[in-house]
């Protein structure tokens, strides 16, 4: 129990000051004049002031709260490494018996896990929430017992007591860590783009190690070595080798005593494109449909087209003064020999032998298919006949051969079953109710895929791979009727977009294709493939464990499904010949890229009510009482501040002068006083 003198006046205290002084002035100018029962006035005027300030005891009954001590365990990914984990379950032992032995204090646990997605350790942001559940005024002390590798450290917060830290790991730890920088989203297929790389080794690292191998995979093939200076950044080119998805690994074997091979890695995606698509565009004799392909081409802005349209052949004879031709010599020589390998297609439209390609220069077409190019072939009419481009060098790698019937009658262009799971012509607009063509090509005998059929169920677009290249064959010249809205028209230009772009390998037109798209730690996994079925995909993960999961198919040619990676870095898909490769999350997740323990990083924090830090394997300190304001730690100390909180119980209030009193002695002082004065 407690008691303590209160005020409560009862008019405001600037008045109450101002009678008093009046008084007193009073009293002294009646002391100076003489006047008697002067001293009997002023007790009187006293007692009536006294009486305004309101004065009464008041007792409290308090019941003593016992101090809280916050203890942080730190349970991160980094706390795994080496014996860290035991040694801060062996320190937090030890110290929370040592703080509930304590007289009238409690503590605390605070488990402090890895942040959400790749944060990291976020011991503040626990901190922060452990003390807005606890009454400040009962905090006597902080122990975070980690590695110091905090990663919301900037974060502010108000300590009410000191902070210490516990630091776990040991004097001789290091480690190797290589990290990437510069890496682009996107590059240009062929073209360098420069990474700067570097290898250091972290902590107390073998001073005899000058270089370290470094091992380059891209999309999980075969990894070469190269030797690298450590401590150094190191400007490497890389060439991006095709488009769609390049994902490129980096990885530093792992050294006998470091810390952990975690942040040995770089994993680097970044999506190829083409500068420029280089397309050569070889037009026969002039038809309706001759701007079809010109027209296409010419509307994407990434296409470079090169176009010729064979008018007058050599030996045409009509006449005209060649003064008046307004005409050039067909480059066939520069075109077909010394830059065929600058395009990525090469279209002929309609095109027919007429003397302008020699058979060397169509057999350099074929090898060029065979090396990796393209070519597609739109047939008319000319493709029956005598003249045809079939009946060339060329003819051996075209996927289909004439008959030398053209059918000159309507008919529907239909996909076929194999052509609803290919990706140039599923789900084309309009759901097969098109307008009709009036000329189909008859051929026989195709290769590759027949992916739409024309009049009897004829083979009309037949895809084919032939080597490294691809060739595709339109077996009729009317595709222009689509475009002209002939009975409701159709989707000529999507489905020769399409066309058009699968020749030139675009990853999202690919029939043969293993894919993954990443969102957080879950990966949605496509097959696209022109089989019925297909077999589970493999999945290996960063510490090379298979799971296989079953595909399911949401669309003709399309299965798919969804895995939840519990691991962060690269992960490997199998599903028969084909294999993709996908990252998620950084290759080295933030708990991993510094891993040697350090103080430096919660000094300012620390700093802010002196508390300090204590390498754990020098031994467990000693906890002593400090008052608020002095130093909180010491060789082999840590302190804590006791913080005399309590709580009140019960408040009682007695008057000093009630009324009564007060009347009594200022009447009674007042009558003596004139009492006094009468006797003179």
């Amino acid at each position: 129990m407690t008691g303590q003198m209160i005020f409560d006046p009862l008019i405001p205290w600037t008045l109450l000051v101002t009678i008093a002084v009046l008084a007193m002035a009073g009293m002294v100018f009646a002391a100076l004049r003489g006047l008697s029962g002067w001293a009997l006035r002023g007790l009187a005027a006293l007692v009536v002031i006294a009486a305004l300030t309101g004065p009464s005891y008041q007792q409290e009954d308090r019941a003593e709260l016992s101090d809280i001590v916050l203890l942080l365990e730190d349970e991160s990914a980094s706390q795994n490494l080496s014996d860290r984990a035991a040694q801060t379950q062996s320190a937090a032992d030890e110290l929370a018996d040592s703080i509930a032995a304590r007289s009238n204090t409690e503590v605390r646990r605070i488990t402090v896990a890895d942040g959400d997605g790749d944060a990291g350790t976020q011991l503040i942001t626990a901190l922060s929430k452990a003390l807005a559940e606890e009454p400040r005024s009962r905090v006597a002390g902080i122990i975070a017992v980690s590695d110091g590798r905090v990663h919301d450290a900037d974060l502010p917060v108000n300590l009410p007591a000191p902070m210490h830290l516990l630091m776990t790991g040991k004097s001789t730890d290091w480690d190797r860590r290589l990290s990437i920088k510069n890496a682009p989203a996107f590059a240009i297929i062929g073209e360098p783009v420069t990474l700067t790389l570097r290898i250091e080794d972290m902590g107390n690292g073998p001073a005899e190690a000058s270089t370290a191998p470094l091992l380059i995979s891209v999309d999980g093939a075969e990894p070469q070595e190269f030797q690298v200076p450590l401590g150094q950044d190191i400007d490497l080119p890389v060439t991006l080798p095709h488009g769609g998805r390049n994902v490129i690994e980096f990885t530093v074997p792992e050294a006998d005593g470091e810390l952990t091979d975690r942040n040995n890695k770089a994993l680097i995606q970044m999506n190829g494109v083409r500068d420029r698509l280089r397309v050569l565009l070889v037009s026969g004799e002039p038809h309706p449909g001759g701007r079809t392909w010109r027209n296409l081409l010419k509307s994407d802005s990434s296409v470079d087209l090169v176009h010729f349209t064979i008018l007058r052949p050599p030996e045409k004879q009509d006449g005209v003064p060649v003064s008046e031709l307004s005409l050039i010599a067909f480059p066939t020589r520069e075109l077909f020999l010394e830059k065929i390998d600058d395009f990525d297609l090469i279209i002929f439209d309609r095109y027919k032998r007429r003397g302008i390609l020699p058979a060397l220069y169509l057999d350099n077409v074929a090898n060029y298919i065979r090396q990796g190019g393209a070519v597609l072939v739109a047939a008319g009419p000319d493709f029956a006949g005598a003249d045809s481009i079939y009946r060339s060098p060329l003819g051996p790698v075209l996927p289909a051969s004439p008959t030398a019937r053209v059918l000159d009658q309507p008919f529907r262009p239909t996909v076929t079953e194999i052509g609803n799971r290919h990706p140039v012509s599923t789900d084309l607009p309009g759901g097969g109710d098109w307008g009709r063509w009036l000329r189909h090509i008859d051929i026989t005998d195709p290769k590759g895929n027949v992916v739409m059929t024309g009049a009897g169920d004829r083979p009309l677009l037949v895809l084919d791979r032939v080597g490294e290249g691809r060739v595709a064959l339109l077996a009729s010249d009317h595709a222009w009727l689509w475009n002209r809205g002939y009975e409701g028209g159709g989707p000529q230009l999507e489905l020769l977009r399409r066309l058009a772009h699968w020749m030139m390998r675009e990853p999202e037109l690919e029939e043969e294709a293993l894919t993954a798209e990443a969102t957080g730690q879950t990966m949605r996994i496509l097959r696209r493939t022109l089989q019925e079925s297909v077999p589970p995909v493999v999945i290996t993960d960063p510490l090379g464990n298979v799971t296989e999961l079953p595909l399911l198919q949401s669309s003709p040619g399309v299965f798919e499904t969804v895995f939840d990676g519990p691991e962060i870095g690269l992960y490997r898909l199998e599903n028969g010949d084909q294999m993709a490769v996908i990252g998620l999350g950084p290759a080295a997740p933030r708990e991993f890229e510094q891993t040697i323990a350090t103080p430096d990083i919660l000094a300012p924090v620390l700093a802010g009510l002196r508390g300090g830090t204590v390498m754990l394997e020098d031994g467990l300190p000693r906890l002593r009482d400090v008052r608020e304001g002095r130093p909180a730690a010491g060789r082999g100390w840590i302190g804590l501040t006791p913080r005399n909180a309590y709580e009140t119980r019960d408040v009682r209030q007695t008057a000093i002068l009630p009324g009564w009193l007060v009347l009594l002695l200022s009447a009674g002082l007042i009558t003596a006083a004139w009492l006094r004065e009468g006797r003179r």
